[in-house]
C-alpha cells in the first residue's frame, strides 16, 4: 500500500443541528462524531492527518491540542467540498500516494471498509475512487450516474432530474484520490449548480475529460456511511451503536437485564459474570471487573471497579477506585480521586471527595469523607463529616487503622485519629486523638428536673388569662 494521507472535512456549520457546539463535537456513546472517524482513519496508519475546519474552528482546534500528528486547514469562507478539499493543499504539498477524504459527520465508517477502499483504488491505478452504496431511500444523496457499467459522473440531489432521482446507488462522500493530480484538478472546478458551491464530486466529470480511471468501491453496509445532520439522527444512529456495544459486551459474558435501557460507551470495558440492571450508565474510560453487579439508576464514569464489587441503586461514582469485593449504596457518591480498599463498604448517602479508605473500612449511613486518608478496619458513625475547607485552603483528614468514630462526629481539619482511638458520639474533634485514647468533645449535659411540666403549667396558664382578659401572670421560670 502506498503512502495514505487522510484528510477529514470538519468546517461545516451544521445549521439543522441548531447548536453552538461544532456539529463534529456532538458525541456518539461517550467519544464525538470527529474522533470516531480519526479512530476508523488510524486503521490505514496514515503518513498525515489533516482536517479541514471552519465554522468554530478554535473549539475544534482545542479539542484536538492533544493530537500533534493532525493538522488542521482553515476553509473561510466555506464554499463546498471541493473548496474545503483544496484548504489542504499546503499540508499536502511535495508528497505522493493516497488521499483518502473523510466527512467529520459520518462516524460510522469502518476501518475494513477503508482499507477495502484503498486497496480498490491502487490496484485499478485510479486518480479518484468513489465510495458508493445502494440504499433504499437515496433522497438527499448524490446520485452515481453510470454508462455501461462504469461511473460516468455525480448528480447532486437538487440538480438531479426526475430519472436521475430514481437511482439508488449513492455517493457516500468517502473519496480515495490520487494525490499528483488532485489539487490542479480542483482548480478546474465551477460553482455553476443550485448553491453556488464547488462540489467535489465535479472531480470524476474532470477526471474522465482528462481520460484518467475513476473507479467506484461499493460498501456493503451502507449504515457505514450515514451522516448526522440533526438531533433526531444523532439520537438514532447513537441508539445503533449502543445497540452494538452492548452485543459485544453480552457475547463477551456480561449479563445486561436490559440492554435497552443500558447505556455503556465505546471504551468501557466490562468482565465475565457481571450483572448490570437496568438504567445504568457506564461512561468514559470506566472498566468493571468480572462477578461485580451493578443496580439500577448507578451511573459510573471514568473509574475503575475490581472484581466481586457490588454497586447497589442509585449510585454515582466519577473518577474513582473501587478494590474487590467492596459495596457501594444505595445513593453513594463517590468523586473523584477516591480509592475504596478491598472489602470496604460504602454506605446509603455517604459521599466521599478525595479520599481513601482502607481494606473492610466502613462508612454506612449518612457520611461526608472529603480530603481524608482513612486506614483500614475502621468504622465510621453515621453522620460523621471531614470539615476539610477553611473557606481558604482544603485540609488533610488522617484516621489510622481500626479507629472508632462515633456518630455524628465532626472532624475539623486539620487533624488525626490514631490507630485503635475512639471518638465519642456527637464531638466536634479540633486536635489530634493519640492511638488508643477516647476523644471527647462535646459540653457536659444537664439535666433540670421539673422544667419541661413547669413549661407546660405556663404555656396553660397563658392560654386561660388571654381567654378571660387578665393580664399576664407570673408563670414558671427557667430555673
Amino acid at each position: 500500500m502506498s503512502d495514505v494521507h487522510i484528510v477529514v472535512l470538519a468546517a461545516g456549520k451544521g445549521t439543522r443541528m441548531k447548536s453552538r457546539l461544532p456539529k463534529v463535537l456532538h458525541p456518539i456513546a461517550g467519544l464525538p462524531l470527529l474522533d470516531w472517524v480519526l479512530r476508523a482513519a488510524e486503521a490505514l496508519q496514515p503518513a498525515s492527518t489533516t482536517i479541514v475546519v471552519g465554522h468554530e474552528a478554535e473549539r475544534v482546534r482545542a479539542h484536538l491540542a492533544e493530537r500533534p500528528d493532525v493538522a488542521l486547514a482553515v476553509q473561510e469562507p466555506q464554499l463546498g467540498t471541493g473548496h474545503a478539499l483544496l484548504q489542504a493543499e499546503p499540508h499536502l504539498a511535495g508528497r505522493h500516494g493516497t488521499v483518502v477524504l473523510l466527512s467529520g459527520d459520518v462516524p460510522r465508517i469502518g476501518a475494513r471498509t477503508l482499507r477495502a477502499l484503498v486497496d480498490t483504488h491502487v490496484q485499478a491505478g485510479a486518480a479518484a475512487t468513489v465510495a458508493t452504496a445502494v440504499v433504499d431511500r437515496p433522497y438527499g444523496y448524490g446520485r452515481i450516474v453510470r454508462s455501461e457499467g462504469r461511473i460516468v459522473r455525480i448528480v447532486e440531489q437538487r440538480d438531479a432530474s426526475p430519472g436521475e432521482q430514481e437511482i439508488r446507488e449513492i455517493n457516500s462522500g468517502v473519496y480515495a484520490f490520487e494525490l499528483a493530480p488532485l489539487f490542479d484538478a480542483l482548480r478546474g472546478i465551477a460553482s455553476e449548480n443550485a448553491q453556488g458551491e464547488y462540489y467535489l464530486p465535479d472531480l470524476v466529470g474532470i477526471y474522465r475529460r482528462q481520460r484518467r480511471v475513476v473507479e467506484t468501491h461499493i460498501i456493503e453496509d451502507a449504515s457505514e456511511m450515514r451522516g448526522i445532520n440533526s438531533r433526531s439522527e444523532l439520537a438514532e444512529v447513537s441508539a445503533i451503536v449502543r445497540q452494538q456495544k452492548n452485543e459485544e459486551l453480552m457475547a463477551a459474558g456480561v449479563t445486561l437485564i436490559d440492554p435497552a435501557t443500558t447505556y455503556v460507551d465505546a471504551d468501557v470495558v466490562v468482565g465475565a459474570d457481571t450483572v448490570i440492571h437496568p438504567g445504568v450508565t457506564l461512561e468514559g474510560s470506566t472498566t468493571v471487573g468480572a462477578a461485580c453487579e451493578i443496580h439500577s439508576g448507578t451511573r459510573i464514569a471514568n473509574s475503575r471497579i475490581a472484581d466481586h464489587v457490588t454497586v447497589l441503586n442509585h449510585c454515582v461514582i466519577t473518577g474513582a477506585t473501587i478494590g474487590a469485593q467492596a459495596s457501594i449504596g444505595p445513593f453513594a457518591h463517590v468523586r473523584p480521586a477516591t480509592e475504596i480498599g478491598e472489602g470496604a463498604r460504602v454506605g446509603n448517602f455517604v459521599e466521599l471527595k478525595k479520599t481513601t479508605l482502607g481494606a473492610g473500612s466502613k462508612a454506612n449511613h449518612l457520611s461526608y469523607l472529603g480530603d481524608a486518608t482513612i486506614g483500614p478496619k475502621v468504622n465510621v458513625g453515621a453522620g460523621t463529616i471531614t470539615c476539610n475547607y477553611d473557606g481558604t485552603r482544603k485540609h488533610q483528614t488522617v484516621i489510622d487503622e481500626g479507629a472508632f468514630i462515633g456518630s455524628d462526629s465532626t472532624l475539623v481539619a486539620p487533624v488525626r485519629i490514631g490507630a485503635g482511638a475512639y471518638v465519642a458520639a456527637g464531638s466536634s474533634i479540633t486536635d489530634d486523638v493519640p492511638a488508643g485514647a477516647l476523644g471527647i468533645a462535646r459540653a457536659r449535659q444537664q439535666n433540670k428536673d421539673g422544667w419541661a411540666q413547669a413549661r407546660r403549667d405556663e404555656a396553660h396558664g397563658s392560654e386561660s388569662n388571654a381567654r378571660s382578659g387578665a393580664g399576664p401572670g407570673d408563670g414558671p421560670k427557667e430555673p
